[in-house]
């Protein structure tokens, strides 16, 4: 007997509430909630909810959660590969509130698969870089590693 998914974006927030963001709960997530390769802005905005959460994260987590901002951002909006300025300031807002390595992960992925973005997009994106955020100086030496 098949049932039917709950895909509704405050699915995805009940990540939060369980404490634990794990491989099984990503793929989860890729086969039922994103399964059409829609990301809404509400679900956009609910992705980083559990970005911000205190919630461990597994390491699928920030490989999905980078492609399915970049998605929302470049490729669902019209012209694609373009950072319109409200989707720049709506995606620098949601940076800022959750200031974490995945979050700023996703703004550089963004500018680096954009055609075209704001200069100013890319000058945030170095000052938060510089600024000293939490993680990213691991991150970066991670990066620099491998």
């Amino acid at each position: 007997m098949a049932f039917e998914v709950d895909r509704s974006p405050t699915i995805i927030s009940a990540l939060i509430h369980g404490g634990v963001v794990s491989g099984l709960d990503v793929a989860w997530l890729r086969r039922e909630v994103f399964a059409d390769g829609q990301v809404s802005r509400e679900a956009a905005e609910e992705l980083f909810a559990v970005a911000r959460s205190k919630a461990t994260k597994s390491p699928e987590w920030t490989e999905f959660f980078v492609e399915m901002i970049t998605d929302h951002v470049l490729w669902q909006a019209r012209p694609t590969g373009v950072v319109a300025g409200d989707q720049a300031e709506w995606l620098v807002g949601q940076v800022d509130r959750a200031k974490t390595p995945e979050a700023l992960a996703a703004l550089v992925n963004v500018l680096s698969e954009a055609h075209r973005a704001p200069p100013w997009l890319i000058a945030a994106a170095k000052a938060r870089v510089a600024s000293g955020w939490p993680g990213v100086e691991k991150a970066l030496a991670a990066a620099q590693a491998g």
